[in-house]
């Protein structure tokens, strides 16, 4: 990714008893992302993964206000990943179009498409307390055992082993990363042999985990 800068700010901490040792409890973020339009080598099709903070800015609760708060004129849509249909279900605010504007779910990314490549300040902090639930391969559930996350902008994990193991590496199939480029995931499995290496995970995006065991994950973040 280019062009992307990030500031960090507390909004919350907690002390513990007797040591004086600071906690984060709650994270406030401001992250310049790029999402970038169509263009011949750099992105296939103009889909951006995009992972907002578990506690958006206030007013950024649905596909159509993300929409309107990057740029309602630079967006061709806003789409969510179906688990039980492994498929995606797009947002693109026209009259008539058969998917609805659907509401913002905690620790969900998205699949943004633009028309106009925009620098998107994203704005939020972070819920220490959220609980993701990771589905494995499960009938009316979850077709493939895919899920796409949003990645907390204050992770301590910062590849794609990294994650697979604060998850639980015996519980995780894979981890992977949406090219632009090619309009194709790249996926990390921590198998040797494997074609794919352990990559860098990078602030605002989110990432496709397959699940072999369904967990409850609450990120680990400094």
């Amino acid at each position: 990714m280019t062009k992307r800068t990030w500031a960090v700010g507390m909004v919350t901490v907690a002390v513990l008893a007797g040591g004086g040792v600071l906690l984060a409890s709650n994270m406030g973020f401001k992250l310049n992302y790029q999402l970038i339009r169509q263009t011949a080598g750099v992105s296939a099709t103009g889909a951006n993964t995009l992972a907002i903070p578990f506690n958006p800015q206030v007013g950024i609760i649905s596909s159509k206000t993300l929409m309107d708060d990057i740029g309602s004129a630079s967006v061709a849509s806003v789409a969510r990943y179906m688990r039980a249909t492994n498929s995606y279900e797009s947002y693109t605010g026209r009259v008539g179009t058969p998917n609805a504007n659907f509401t913002l779910a905690t620790g969900e990314g998205y699949l943004v498409v633009m028309s106009t490549t925009t620098n998107y300040i994203v704005v939020g902090s972070h819920n220490p307390n959220a609980s993701i639930t990771l589905n494995r391969q499960q009938a009316g559930v979850s077709a493939t055992g895919a899920n796409l996350f949003s990645f907390p902008y204050h992770h301590t994990a910062n590849t794609s082993k990294a994650l697979m193991d604060d998850i639980g590496s015996a519980s995780v199939a894979s981890v992977a990363r949406y090219i632009r480029a090619t309009n194709s995931y790249e996926s990390y499995t921590g198998r040797v042999g494997t074609p794919n290496a352990n990559f860098t995970v990078a602030l605002g995006e989110a990432y496709l985990i397959v699940m072999s065991t369904t967990t409850n994950y609450i990120p680990s973040h400094y």
